[in-house]
């Protein structure tokens, strides 16, 4: 008798793929989700994720493990889930990843794990990350994630920053035994997941409930201590054994152009901030509502904010992207619900001058059409400016959404002391270690801007890397928290 899916489609299991076609996760009608800040994408029925699981054939030598930066068991976990044995494809999937509930969502699959998937040759890709986010719903909702934590080993860790590098590691030190205190600047834990990335794509309930399980295992979040000001490295590496530093790259690229300084232009992410937690963002009131909004860019961050834009009553929302769509970073998934949702997109468009009225206020930006040379050092191919082609948007408010640096060092703490390459990226080693000993880094602070996956996979590998550092230290040098000498 020939096997079907859930849902009677006949399938051969190696041949599932010609029989079923890939689907999207359902999506909230796009003049529905305007009107709030709730996350637009739905979970699929068990019977569809068990379709779109049994699509997978299950190759020898899995491309789709090649392609995810954490090596994830996807293989594993998809079959496991093509036979509704969902629990167990949870549990899989945490092995390897600290929090896959928040990498489904906010990874762009499509550069990925599903974009290095061999049906890509033959059809469309499996669906990775939905099956992906169902499977660890369904854990959560049963509470049939396991907490696990460590016989205390004496020893104590302190991470800085609570973004999703910092807590990667904090989890991984805990499930080795180890006591970990994360300080965190702002007043709620998350980092950029909370308030960087909007609420339609992350809904804050499932970062706090992330953080909930991290508290549980024993992670101890002190809120509110900047670290170079409220607190010095120095302190941290008498008090600590090991300390991470994972506080992200939040330094804004300039828009560089005259007027850049006028009223109304912004950058993207106080901007986010503000929109994502309020009064946290530390800045004025950022309103765009009834207002024509140019947001300059086009990677992620500049789709998040025409999206917010829009939400928040803009009277237009319009990208200006030097490149075309073919060459722009921003992911197509993002794309898609920016123009479904009503934003505009001005491709090959160049920002030249920021322009205003007699008050200081923005009302134009000037820009020249562009044209695509030959390919730069990143591959895409360099855009060059087309003569006499001037002309003008008009906007209210600017965003700039060029990308981020990371944040200098403090010159008054001993921070400084912490060896940086040329653009103010911080040197690790292949454990994370930086030039001072026991002080480890990764993130955004040592990659620059990147995705919220390779922090998670900086903060395993400094996990690691401090385990592997202080088991090598002598074995009768007394823990901070022994009172009796070692004995031999």
């Amino acid at each position: 008798m020939t096997p079907t899916t859930p849902t009677g489609v006949p399938f051969k299991p190696k041949h599932a793929w010609q029989r079923i076609p890939r689907l999207s996760p359902p999506k909230r009608p796009a003049a529905e989700r305007v009107g709030d800040f709730r996350e637009i994408d739905l979970l699929f029925d068990e019977g569809s994720i068990r379709e779109q699981a049994s699509r997978c054939l299950q190759c020898p030598e899995p491309l789709c493990r090649t392609g995810c930066p954490l090596k994830n068991r996807i293989p594993e976990w998809i079959a496991l889930a093509a036979e509704g044995r969902f629990l167990e494809a949870a549990a899989v999937s945490n092995l390897t990843s600290n929090m896959p509930e928040i990498c489904s969502r906010v990874c762009p699959q499509e550069r990925l794990c599903e974009g290095a998937c061999i049906l890509n040759a033959r059809s469309a890709p499996v669906a990775i990350g939905a099956v992906e986010k169902f499977i660890n719903e369904y854990a959560l909702a049963r509470g049939m994630i396991e907490i696990l934590r460590g016989a205390a080993n004496g020893r104590r860790v302190a991470v800085v920053g609570s973004g999703p590098g910092g807590m990667a590691c904090a989890d991984e030190l805990v499930k080795r035994g180890y006591a970990v205190v994360v300080f965190e600047s702002l007043a709620i834990p998350g980092g950029l997941l909370v308030n960087g990335i909007p609420a339609f794509k992350l809904e804050k309930a499932v970062v706090e409930r992330r953080i909930k399980l991290l508290r549980e295992s024993g992670v101890d979040f002190r809120l509110g201590v900047t670290v170079g000001r409220d607190v010095s490295l120095g302190a941290l590496r008498s008090d600590f054994d090991a300390v991470f530093l994972a506080f992200g790259a939040q330094y804004p690229k300039p828009l560089g152009v005259p007027g850049a300084e006028l009223a109304g232009v912004f950058d993207a992410l106080p901007f986010l901030i503000q929109k994502n937690v309020g009064g946290l963002g530390g800045s004025a009131p950022i309103d765009v509502e009834g207002k024509r909004v140019a947001v300059v860019g086009g990677g992620d961050t500049a789709m998040d904010c025409l999206r917010t834009a829009v939400r928040c009553g803009a009277r237009e929302a319009v990208c200006v992207y030097r490149r075309d769509l073919a060459n722009m970073p921003g992911s197509r998934k993002e794309y898609q619900n920016a123009l479904e949702e009503g934003a505009r997109f001005l491709f090959l468009t160049n920002p030249v001058a920021v322009e205003g009225d007699a008050s200081g206020h923005v009302t134009q930006v000037r820009c020249v059409q562009m044209e695509l040379g030959q390919p730069d050092a990143s591959g895409r191919r360099r855009p060059k400016p087309v003569p006499g082609s001037d002309f003008v948007v008009p906007a209210e408010a600017v965003l700039v959404a060029f990308g981020f640096d990371p944040v200098p060092l403090p010159s008054l703490d001993d921070l400084v002391a912490i060896a940086a390459n040329d653009w103010g990226g911080v040197v690790v080693d292949q454990n994370q270690m930086t030039n001072l000993p026991g002080v480890f880094a990764g993130g955004d602070l040592v990659r620059g801007p990147s995705l919220v996956v390779h922090a998670v996979v900086d903060g395993r590998r400094a996990a690691e890397g401090i385990d592997r550092y202080l088991s090598a230290q002598s074995n009768c040098r007394p823990t901070r928290s022994e009172l009796a000498v070692c004995q031999p």
